[in-house]
Parts: C-alpha cells; sequence; structure tokens
C-alpha cells in the first residue's frame, strides 16, 4: 500500500503539481521554513505577496535577526495570527545565536526552535535538505483522514497518534522532497475541504471514504462551541498637531505585540467619551464623533469594535514610552498594526458628530 500510494501521488505530481511556488526558487532552510510558518492556517494565493515582500525586506535568517520586532510585526500586518511573527523573528535570533545562522539538520533541533513544531520541522527537513520525514500539515491531515477513514476530529490526541503512523507509513525514502510537495498539493486542490475532486484524485481506488461514499464525514469536525461576544470602544486621539496616539498590546493574547488604537470601557456611552479619556487616560479631549462600527472575529470571540475619533484639547498627561506613541498617520502605518486598525487610519470614515 505504501509504495502504491506514493508513486500514484507523485505521478500525479508530476503532471498537476504546484512547481512554481516562490518558496521553490532559490531553494533553502530559511525560505522553507518563512513559507511553513506563513502558510499555517493561510492559503497559498494569500501567502504569496506576503513572501516576496518579507523576503525582499529579510533576504536571509540574519537580516530577520536583527531586524526590530515592529519591522517584522508590519510585514506581517493582515495575515494574522501574529504569535507566528514574533516567533518567526525569535527562532531568527536562536538561529543566529545558537546555530551560527545555519538552520540545523536534525529535526529534533529544529524542533527546538521557537514556534516550530514537529510537522513544520519534517517540513524543513524533507523540503530544504531532502531527507525523509514525514509531514502532517491540515491538508495531509484530511487526505489521509479520508484515505483511511480515520474516524474523529485531528485535533484529539488518539486521532492525531493514528494520522502520524500513516503519514510514517506513506513517506517514501525517495524523492521525499516531491512527495512533501504533492501530499499538500493533493489536499489543497484535490481533496479539499469541501466539494473534493474525488474524479480527478490518482489515490481514489485505495481511498476507504470515497469507497464507502462519505468523504464529507472525514476528517471529523471540531466540537462547536458559541463564541463569546465583546465589545469596546477605541478611540482616534488627535492632538493640535495631527498626531495620534497608539498603545502597543501585551505579548500574548489577540494582536500581541502590535500597536493599537487605545481602548475605553465599553461601559461607557457615546457621550461620556470624553469623561472616560480624562479618567483612563489623563487627557481633556473635545466631542466624540462617532465611525462606523464593525465585528472583527477571533479563533475564540468574536469583537464589537466602536470606534470614535476625538481631538485632545489640553492636559496631556500622556507622553511617549515603549508603550506609548504618538505619531503622525504616515508613520503609524509604517508599524506592525492590525489590519482592522490599519483600515480605520487609512479609508475614507463615515463619522456622524454627536
Amino acid at each position: 500500500m505504501t509504495d502504491r500510494f506514493a508513486d500514484k501521488l507523485l505521478t500525479w505530481y508530476d503532471q498537476h503539481g504546484r512547481h512554481d511556488l516562490p518558496w521553490h526558487h532559490d531553494r533553502n532552510a530559511y525560505r522553507v521554513w518563512v513559507s511553513e510558518i506563513m502558510l499555517q492556517q493561510t492559503q497559498v494565493g494569500t501567502v504569496i505577496p506576503y513572501f516576496q515582500a518579507f523576503m525582499s525586506r529579510f533576504p536571509s535568517v540574519h537580516d530577520l535577526a536583527r531586524a526590530p520586532v515592529d519591522d517584522v510585526l508590519s510585514h506581517w500586518s493582515g495575515l494574522g495570527y501574529y504569535a507566528r511573527a514574533r516567533n518567526l523573528h525569535k527562532a531568527a535570533q536562536q538561529v543566529v545565536e545558537e546555530f551560527g545562522g545555519e538552520f540545523p539538520q536534525d529535526q529534533e533541533a529544529l524542533e527546538s526552535l521557537t514556534g516550530i513544531g514537529r510537522s513544520t520541522a519534517a517540513a524543513i527537513v524533507a523540503q530544504a535538505f531532502g531527507k525523509r520525514a514525514a509531514i502532517l500539515d491540515g491538508n495531509v491531515k484530511r487526505v489521509l483522514a479520508r484515505y483511511h477513514a480515520v474516524p474523529g476530529w485531528p485535533g484529539q490526541t488518539a486521532v492525531l497518534k493514528q494520522l502520524w503512523e500513516h503519514a510514517e507509513e506513506h513517506t517514501p525514502e525517495e524523492r521525499v522532497t516531491d512527495y512533501t510537495q504533492a501530499i499538500m498539493d493533493l489536499g489543497a486542490t484535490v481533496c479539499t475541504r469541501t466539494k473534493p475532486d474525488c474524479e480527478g484524485c490518482p489515490v481514489s481506488s485505495g481511498c476507504r471514504a470515497y469507497s464507502l461514499g462519505e468523504t464529507t464525514l472525514y476528517p471529523g469536525s471540531k466540537p462547536k462551541k458559541a463564541k463569546p461576544e465583546k465589545t469596546t470602544w477605541m478611540v482616534i486621539l488627535e492632538d493640535t498637531e495631527g498626531r495620534i496616539l497608539l498603545e502597543r498590546r501585551p505579548p500574548s493574547g489577540i494582536w500581541g505585540g502590535l500597536w493599537s488604537l487605545p481602548e475605553l470601557d465599553p461601559a461607557y456611552g457615546p457621550e461620556e467619551l470624553s469623561e472616560a479619556c480624562e479618567q483612563q487616560l489623563g487627557m481633556n479631549c473635545g466631542d466624540p464623533e462617532l465611525i462606523s462600527g464593525f465585528r472583527h472575529t477571533f479563533s475564540h470571540y468574536h469583537l464589537h469594535i466602536q470606534p470614535a475619533r476625538l481631538p485632545v484639547t489640553g492636559s496631556m498627561k500622556v507622553a511617549d514610552s515603549d508603550q506609548l506613541r504618538w505619531l503622525h498617520r504616515a508613520e503609524a502605518l509604517a508599524l506592525g498594526l492590525p489590519a482592522p486598525i490599519r483600515s480605520l487610519l487609512t479609508e475614507p470614515e463615515q463619522a456622524a458628530l454627536l
């Protein structure tokens, strides 16, 4: 079974696989690693322009390691899951400091780097060094769960263990670089989450889910929980020089380490925002302008954001620090900002003066 699966997959890949992705050119461990981290929870089409811009700014692991974290985050803005960018920056520094700027070829050593798990380390070993290593990203989990009709959600330990066993079973000794790309491509383009093209699948003859007519049952879905709803005021505070106050978010949690707008307690009413600015931020502000609110969904809750613009009129007690900065818009947009905040600062705002 192992040889037939891999052989059929590689034959299909030679004709139908993706051979011209940006990280396939000038292939090395650094480029493979960055692409793998970007591709976590993000589709190829979205990643490509980010990867190209990232490589232009940080062409080597040394460039990434010595860059300010704000610069790294600014080049990640819009990709989401910002812990990936912080971990990427930290791991680059580890590669330089602990491995002399050369990525280790040993999978266990790669897993010692921040943000690199078993599958990512294996992908680097296989894709950059051509050594046999089994991968198990989201696409591969789906392919193997269907091929072997493995029941249950892959986030469960027992299910994940079975899938890793199958991943090891099918990974060939030869052409492992092509094989790992092939099985990822199969999941991304043929064995898709919805409406898989089973007729065009090179391994459908051995697929248990297909033979049972139950491809939609595999892999099992994550148990659903209702996402809580939260609300916050986000204020655009502008001083007499036209500068805006930005606040760095805590390193952990949503938008960790990014610069964002100050938030005010949602218990305040619109007419109380000026008072809230004085109480929470220590500055006097004029009447607010409300900007159209919106909802932003995170992995574990929905956040209702109500933006407002307030002119700072005096008693400005907030000085620049590591956590707070007064910046003109062009300066602010050069920092790592969450995508919704960047939009607020760049797109025309439909505001209604209270």
